[in-house]
């Protein structure tokens, strides 16, 4: 049975600003790749949704609701509830992930 993909407001939002940041300080075309890229991963995650791993700062303290893919050095993060994969964050790994993962997952 194959799964619906959900992207929360949150993660719509990362999108843009990731498309936005790559546009204004790379090469245009640049920001066109790596959104197509991150959509094409989201997409597969429609017939393989348990590929990903649980992320390390979320395992570490136990939690396992949560898996991710990449594409690096981009992380994207979601949920499998029931038939539905809600897409949570996508952002660049080398952000300060466990207080991002706190502020955005575990305090909504």
């Amino acid at each position: 049975m194959p799964y619906k993909i959900e992207i929360t407001e949150h993660a719509i939002r990362d999108l843009e600003e990731l498309y936005d940041y790559i546009y204004l300080k790379d090469v245009p075309g640049e920001a066109e790749y790596v959104i197509d890229k991150i959509e094409s991963i989201v997409n597969e995650l429609v017939d393989y949704p348990n590929r990903g791993v649980y992320p390390l700062e979320l395992r570490e303290i136990g939690i396992k609701e949560f898996r991710e893919v990449f594409f690096k050095p981009y992380r994207i993060i979601y949920r499998i509830i029931k038939d539905t994969i809600y897409i949570m964050l996508i952002t660049d790994g080398r952000r300060d992930m466990q207080a991002l993962l706190q502020r955005r997952l575990l305090n909504d």
